[in-house]
């Protein structure tokens, strides 16, 4: 009981130290791509850490084999949703607030575990308490304020945030769905296994697009900062934070999980500070709050049953 005590621990330290790492990809890292398409970068950011697995994973292939179609299935899912559309979305909704929003798209996005543990209810049979429709409802309003206060949006001079929290919201259900679909699929594979299918086959996904639009034309506009930025997100907050995020799923409940990821939001409001000296207004702190404590209500749910 102590070993499994111990590794639960472990996974959490791992998704927690994951969560930071995104935390800062969202704020200092992604965002300064901005000169290039955001498929092309989304494409890169996949493309290029799994050409690096290719030196110290290439044993992976030997496991390929003994994959059932359920697990082939989940992951395509988690490369689709988690991979491709999740991160397109995300990027999309960086790229339109040009350094201003960052940290209000980024906590928009944590509100993942309501998408997270619906779907979880449905295929990995977690129970879904009464409780989860109230505290959702409450994450959900609060998001709304943080994005916008006590106005209404307005299409005029308010279209860019409107367009980056919709994206945002996409981000925030693809990437809740991936984790789902990530747990599934951790029940057979092993997490570098998993890590490895999830990039390449997020690359081959996202292939066919960028070359019947021509988005390769982007590589004469890649700066050195660009490749610069490329290679430290491949291998730390991209793939490195992946490699992390799924040691530790394999040790907590999937909705358990949301909790340590909390530390993404609360890194990126440092990291927006630190270097882009943005802050939030009293609103949207009172937001942020209510919506992270929704947020952690929503996740102990499963972890009180």
């Amino acid at each position: 009981m102590e070993k499994i005590a111990q590794k639960k621990i472990l996974g959490g330290v791992a998704i927690s130290l994951a969560a930071i790492l995104w935390g800062l990809d969202g704020i200092v890292l992604t965002p300064r791509l901005y000169n290039l398409d955001v498929a092309f970068v989304v494409f890169m950011l996949h493309l290029i850490p799994f050409i690096l697995m290719q030196f110290f994973l290439f044993h992976e292939y030997a496991y390929f084999k003994n994959l059932s179609g359920q697990s082939w299935l989940a992951l395509a899912l988690v490369a689709l949703f988690g991979g491709a559309i999740g991160t397109l979305a995300m990027v999309k909704a960086l790229f339109l607030v040009h350094f201003q929003k960052l940290t209000i798209v980024v906590l928009l996005q944590k509100l993942q575990p309501v998408f997270a543990i619906t779907l979880a209810t449905f295929l990995l049979k977690e129970k879904l308490r009464p409780g989860f429709f109230i505290w959702a409802t409450i994450a959900i309003v609060a998001g709304y304020f943080l994005t916008f206060g006590f106005q209404l949006p307005k299409l005029g001079s308010d279209h860019n945030m409107l367009y980056a929290a919709g994206f945002s919201l996409l981000a925030a259900f693809s990437f809740g769905s991936s984790t789902v679909f990530s747990k599934w699929a951790l029940k057979e594979v092993r997490f570098e296994t998993a890590t490895f299918i999830r990039y390449g086959l997020t690359a081959l996904i996202l292939l066919p697009y960028i070359m019947l639009t021509g988005r390769f034309s982007e590589l004469s506009e890649v700066t050195t900062l660009n490749w610069i930025l490329f290679l430290i997100i491949g291998l730390t907050t991209g793939s490195g934070a992946i490699f992390l995020f799924y040691f530790g799923l394999r040790h907590v409940k999937a909705s358990v999980s949301t909790i340590c990821e909390l530390f993404f939001p609360l890194s990126a409001v440092i990291f927006d500070y630190l270097f882009n000296h943005v802050t939030l207004s009293l609103v949207q702190w009172i937001s942020a709050i209510i919506m992270i404590f929704a947020i952690v209500k929503l996740s102990l749910q499963e972890k009180t049953d």
